[in-house]
């Protein structure tokens, strides 16, 4: 993705999931939705350019109601109150969560934690994994017990975009890949 289209993604998603209010911004609590045409004033861009960066981000971020484009939403991620009413699923016996180095006596003491957003986000594959965790500095990967996880009683959903949720994962359902 073009630099310049890569900052206007950025700041999308910064205000689908943490700051309608401060781009002037309605959002439907229900679903996360926002009206395209408030997103397409609010960032100064047109209706086929918004289609080209949701088309285009590699992670699948964002979607769009339906044909019409009149709504958009981050597929998950947020940290303001919306129900995305996520259904639950059955999930791959063996999860994997990419992290920093400096996280880690955090991580194996308390778990993986939201940490402000609804969910804490796992990947079916390890070079995803360690592709999140390069972002924010040396990579680890976590390998996550969701078979046991899912038989102990915890629910795990998954967003549009093939990620992985659930609230919480105890120390004890984690080993470092």
């Amino acid at each position: 993705m073009h630099s310049d289209k890569e900052r206007i993604s950025r700041y999308l998603a910064y205000l689908l999931r943490h700051a309608p209010k401060e781009g002037k911004i309605e959002i439907d609590k229900d679903g996360g939705w926002i009206r395209t045409e408030s997103i397409l004033d609010r960032l100064k861009i047109s209706l086929p350019e918004l289609i080209e960066i949701v088309e285009e981000d590699e992670k699948g971020r964002y979607s769009f109601e339906d044909e019409t484009n009149l709504r958009i939403r981050a597929n998950q991620g947020h940290s303001v109150d919306v129900n995305m009413d996520f259904e639950r699923i059955t999930p791959p016996d063996t999860l994997y969560h990419g992290t920093a180095q400096r996280n880690m006596t955090s991580i194996m003491k308390n778990g993986l934690e939201s940490k402000g957003r609804h969910h804490v986000h796992l990947s079916k594959d390890v070079e995803s994994s360690r592709s999140v965790g390069r972002r924010h500095g040396k990579p680890i990967v976590l390998e996550i017990d969701a078979k046991g996880m899912q038989e102990d009683g915890y629910d795990f959903f998954l967003s549009d975009n093939e990620v992985f949720l659930t609230k919480h994962v105890p120390p004890e359902y984690l080993t470092r890949e």
